[in-house]
């Protein structure tokens, strides 16, 4: 089976992968939450290929294009089940977890279940990476970003971009700091946060 193509991936990997350069670290286990069509996790595994490659999906259909997508790459591992809401996740640990374009298209209770998760699954100073649209002060950031946000709501109530406000509270109760937020192209954000040790939490 050929893997699934969404043309997105390909104007957006570039960027991503510079911030991934200089956050993620020199080794260990990356996991990708909601890997999609697994074109991030071919591009990002070959282009790292001093790290291990985990990628994740709710979606059957989405595993199998990964897995495709990533066969030819030793550092990519086959893509397995996770459902980021769960409180519960089939990986001991991680050194980073990476997650693009989930939150907004799934309901609130993902984005919670993804930042507990990290967490949970995080070694101590590990990083997680978001990328994604979001509003800053309660605000869109761009008149593409509104209009795009209200299609996601008139499809499911419960979609829609997110506040990057609220996120940054809702990781600090998960035990993860905010390290940075970098503009990306087409009105994208970069956020990272890095896991507290537990003597630092609050």
């Amino acid at each position: 089976m050929p893997g699934r193509h969404a043309p997105a991936t390909r104007r957006n990997r570039e960027p991503i992968l510079e911030v991934l350069r200089a956050w993620l670290p020199p080794r260990g286990t990356v996991v990708e939450i909601a890997c999609g069509t697994g074109e991030h996790a071919a591009y990002f595994g070959e282009a790292l290929p001093h790290l291990e490659w985990q990628p994740t999906d709710i979606d059957p259909g989405a595993r199998a294009s990964t897995d495709a997508w990533t066969a030819a790459l030793d550092n990519v591992r086959p893509a397995l089940a996770v459902d980021a809401s769960q409180p519960s996740w089939p990986i001991e640990a991680a050194d980073a977890i990476f997650c693009a374009n989930m939150i907004h298209i799934a309901p609130i209770e993902a984005c919670r279940g993804l930042l507990a998760g990290a967490g949970r699954t995080l070694r101590p100073d590990g990083v997680l990476v978001l990328y994604g649209p979001f509003r800053r002060d309660g605000a869109h950031t761009a008149a593409s970003n509104a209009a795009f946000d209200a299609s996601l709501r008139d499809r499911d109530p419960t979609w829609g971009v997110r506040d990057l406000e609220a996120v940054v509270q809702l990781a600090d109760r998960a035990g993860l700091a905010h390290e940075a937020t970098t503009a990306m192209p087409s009105n994208n954000l970069s956020v990272v946060f890095r896991r507290r040790p537990p003597e630092r939490r609050a």
